[in-house]
């Protein structure tokens, strides 16, 4: 067992959420676990495609499967098939990552702001140069639900009706849940448009108040203290030098290397099952 290669364990769990390596018409694909085991590996070195070993086969392989899967959805349709039951509480958090100058002049037309992707692909200026946000809805435990991507100078409170309107928590019984009991977020989800958009959802904001605003509403510092969780859900994610610094100029291709991350973070809580 090589380093960053999926456990037998984690095969198992993952294996049934696949494609069919062998479909009924057409060209058998090549083995399914040899190829994400070299994604993987992308995903935890941040090195280029041409810089891949040889052990997990031709690179042109191996990068077409990642960017067909990302087409067909299959990262994300993981993602939401994957995790087990969780709390009805939530987190929200956002991450700021440096994106290399080359990537300003994009040649091609920035593609359409997706649901999960805002302001084309996601680049903005900041003080720090070019970068992108991370904004990202974590269930009470601090695991990760969904993500959205706007450029670095974009506040943190436009994301909070697209990280709500996706990413519902799946139930021991009934349909999932989209609409959690309460949301935790910082000082930037603080103003107005934020708590009244929780509010007309019927969710409990627990969000402390500027210094400069009056303080009319009332404030869980027991349920705030979890916030923390996702602080340390960004840390995890950090971990993935891919996701720690974007090199996809792509915004939808960087959403996916998130969504792999976090695959990855989900199949830890299987480690002591059979």
């Amino acid at each position: 067992m090589k380093r960053y290669e999926l456990r037998d364990w984690q095969w198992q769990r993952l294996v049934p959420l696949l494609p069919p390596e062998r479909p009924h018409t057409g060209r058998p694909n090549h083995c399914h676990r040899t190829i994400l085991n070299g994604i993987l590996w992308i995903l935890r070195t941040g090195a280029p495609w041409r810089d891949l070993p040889e052990r997990y086969g031709v690179v042109g392989t191996v990068s077409s499967r990642f960017y067909r899967w990302r087409k067909a959805g299959v990262w994300q349709r993981v993602l939401e098939t994957l995790p087990r039951p969780m709390r009805r509480a939530c987190s929200t958090g956002t991450c700021t990552l440096w994106t290399p100058a080359s990537f300003a002049p994009i040649s091609t037309p920035p593609v359409p702001a997706g649901p999960a992707l805002s302001g084309g692909e996601a680049l903005g200026r900041s003080r720090g140069g070019f970068s992108t946000k991370i904004h990202v809805r974590a269930e009470g435990h601090g695991k990760p639900v969904t993500f959205h991507l706007t450029g670095g100078e974009r506040h943190d409170s436009v994301a909070l009706p697209a990280l709500l309107d996706a990413g519902a928590v799946r139930r021991k019984r009934g349909r999932p849940r989209l609409r959690p009991r309460r949301v935790a977020g910082g000082k930037a989800f603080a103003d107005r448009p934020s708590r009244q958009h929780l509010r007309a959802r019927r969710i409990r904001a627990v969000i402390p108040t500027k210094r400069y605003q009056p303080r009319t509403h009332s404030f869980d510092r027991a349920a705030y203290r979890a916030r923390n969780r996702v602080e340390r859900l960004f840390n995890r994610l950090k971990q993935f030098r891919r996701i720690a610094t974007r090199y996809e100029k792509r915004a939808a291709n960087d959403l996916a290397m998130l969504h792999l991350g976090a695959i990855l973070i989900w199949l830890s809580l299987f480690a002591d099952t059979p």
